[in-house]
């Protein structure tokens, strides 16, 4: 990278992290998260870590989740290394800080010359593995500078990322330095060798590794148990204020005796849990839920965040929200797994196990409230709608696993870490 471009991004940063403390001082709490957990962060590196280490990085809970199977099959295979993990969002760190399956949890320090070189003389790494994306030129340059192992893990790339466009040169630059890049999909593959690059592979992605481990967890939520109480439930997963209004829209014609309404949303804040209940005025909370499980009602707000990956296993059919936003939806492989028909906004074609459930149809997308009203009316009928679609969903993410083992794989194959 030149220094004119190495200059632009130093600039950009800082007007991010201006951004952050702006966005702090009006009292965002996200924001003063995001400065407040990285205050005194080499005094307390120090003194907490201690090695040999591999570096798990991942920009947030999503990303840690998908992340998650390789995280843990190093921890088994080589159980003489400690996990550094580290975080950029809040929403990831606040939620995993304390996560037993890492040694040491920390904001990901913003990424300047001077704190990655730290970070670096600090935890000294023997490898070190980036989630999906998260390209830090500082962290990358001198993890290629030492000469340490990097990995990208579940890459996924798109034509109009800055990589494949005239500009993106110092971009570029980023992903030859890596060790190598396990992708996704064929796509991808194609994408990164039109551009030149060699070290890059199939490998799949690690979310159905993740997803498939649900299924032998057997998380038990005994409140939401007793709120269902037999009936059928519709469960909404990370749903927006777009999804929400939708649900509304459609719970208001909804006729079918003794349904049930579950929302989880995205975002927790009592200000849009406030909103959702604006929707639904007679919707139940879970926090209180759980000082009266005697109580009835047909609508239960999700009001924490960690709980979602189980609550899909009590589901009848399931909606999974994002899918009415520019970003796209939201993991709908966490209810898949459970062999649970899932419901999706249109906006889904940046997400390739989407487009394949889609179209294998395990997965129906809606656009309005009556297309989402006829699709719950399809699916609960009796007849072989529902188990056809279930196990499609089922049969796909089964079909799916085995990335974790390819990463497992290349990792002893050259021998960057001793089970000594």
């Amino acid at each position: 990278m030149g220094m004119v471009a190495t200059g632009i991004y130093n600039a950009g940063l800082q007007l991010y992290k201006a951004g952050v403390q702006l966005a702090a001082m009006l009292g965002k709490t996200k924001a003063q998260r995001w400065l407040n957990g990285r205050k005194h962060w080499q005094a307390r590196m120090r003194q907490e870590i201690t090695g040999p280490i591999v570096w798990i990085h991942a920009a947030s809970l999503g990303e840690f989740e998908q992340g998650r199977p390789v995280l843990e099959a190093i921890r088994t295979t080589y159980p003489s290394y400690k996990i550094l993990l580290t975080f950029f969002s809040p929403s990831g760190y606040e939620v995993r800080k304390n996560y037993k399956g890492a040694d040491f949890i920390y904001y990901l320090p913003l990424d300047t010359r001077r704190n990655a070189r730290e970070l670096l003389d600090i935890a000294q790494p023997a490898l070190a593995i980036f989630i999906k994306y998260e390209f830090w030129y500082h962290y990358l340059t001198e993890l290629y500078a030492r000469k340490i192992p990097t990995l990208l893990v579940s890459g996924i790339f798109r034509k109009e990322q800055v990589f494949f466009k005239g500009h993106g040169a110092m971009f570029r630059q980023l992903l030859q330095q890596l060790t190598h890049i396990f992708v996704q999909n064929e796509g991808s593959l194609r994408l990164l060798q039109g551009i030149g690059l060699r070290n890059a592979s199939i490998s799949g992605d690690t979310r159905f590794d993740r997803v498939s481990a649900l299924l032998q967890e057997h998380t038990d939520l005994p409140e939401i148990a007793s709120f269902i109480a037999g009936s059928q439930v519709m469960v909404a997963g990370s749903t927006w204020p777009e999804d929400e209004k939708l649900l509304n829209e459609w719970w208001q014609q909804e006729s079918r005796p003794g349904l049930k309404l579950i929302i989880a949303p995205h975002e927790i804040q009592e200000s849009h849990i406030q909103d959702i209940l604006t929707l639904f005025p007679t919707a139940r909370r879970f926090s209180a839920l759980k000082t009266d499980q005697t109580a009835t009602g047909q609508v239960l707000i999700i009001d924490n965040i960690g709980m979602l990956t189980a609550l899909y296993r009590y589901a009848t059919v399931t909606y999974v929200g994002g899918g009415f936003g520019k970003d796209g939806i939201h993991n709908l492989l966490e209810p898949a797994v459970y062999s649970k028909p899932v419901i999706i906004g249109p906006e889904y074609s940046k997400y390739f196990e989407a487009v394949e459930l889609v179209a294998a149809g395990g997965a129906l997308v809606i656009t309005n409230a009556a297309q989402l009203h006829t699709s719950v009316q399809q699916l609960l009928q009796p007849g072989e709608t529902y188990p056809r679609i279930a196990a499609i969903a089922g049969n796909y993410v089964a079909a799916n696993t085995g990335a974790t083992q390819k990463v497992l794989d290349y990792i002893q194959e050259n021998r960057f870490l001793s089970r000594e």
